[in-house]
């Protein structure tokens, strides 16, 4: 009996985990490409893209990213327009979480000096070149951090999708609960998969600031 148990735990929990990697990987991706958008688009020179941006941030930071995931999911569908639980979850998440980064993608950008730019005019550099060559060499490194933070809250927020019948880890611990009347068992597992999971959060991040860390750019 304690064999079959921990193998349906096992199966329930190695399911879960497919969906909970999912919307984190996918999530993180629509998260940052978001972050990148309108974080630029809130330090724009036209008003109207600069408008769009602050709206979006201002909306997605300033609502629970609950009432967002349930909205896609359960209120889109009265304007004809039907999402499955998992693509409701992307959403949802990445949208939420992409309005913080937007935040620290302009903060980032804007703490670059201002000589760097006047070297970069100096040499004549285009916009863009100054961007790719000197601001983002700089911005990018401090911006990880924070995207490493905003990954693994991200994370732990895919909970919220059990409530839209999206079978991710808590899901599955909490049909096991029903199944078997086991309640330790399952949530233990479920906080230690969650531990592992921010671990290998932490570790790509830490790997990737290595990586990123520019040796010399200034002019």
């Amino acid at each position: 009996m304690t064999e079959n148990i921990v193998l349906d735990l096992f199966c329930s929990v190695l399911h879960g985990l497919e969906i909970t990697v999912a919307l984190t990987v996918l999530g993180s991706v629509l998260a940052f490409i978001c972050a990148f958008v309108f974080g630029l688009g809130r330090i724009a020179r036209w008003r109207l893209i600069r408008i769009i941006s602050v709206f979006y941030i201002e909306v997605f930071r300033g609502t629970s990213v609950f009432v967002q995931v349930f909205w896609l999911y359960y209120a889109l569908p009265a304007f004809g327009i039907l999402l499955s639980p998992f693509l409701s979850g992307i959403l949802g998440l990445g949208l939420n979480v992409g309005a913080y980064g937007a935040e620290v993608v302009r903060s980032a950008i804007q703490a670059t000096g201002k000589d760097q730019y006047e070297s970069c005019c100096a040499l004549n550099f285009t916009r863009y070149q100054t961007f790719r060559y000197i601001v983002l060499p700089q911005a990018f490194p401090r911006m990880l951090p924070v995207f490493g933070n905003n990954m693994v809250e991200l994370m732990k927020a895919t909970s919220i999708v059990s409530l839209i019948s999206l079978s991710d880890i808590t899901f599955q611990a909490q049909q096991f609960r029903i199944r078997t009347g086991q309640t330790f068992l399952p949530f233990a597992v479920t906080l230690l998969v969650y531990f592992l999971l921010y671990l290998g959060i932490l570790f790509f991040v830490q790997s990737v600031t290595r990586l990123t860390k520019p040796k010399s750019v200034k002019v």
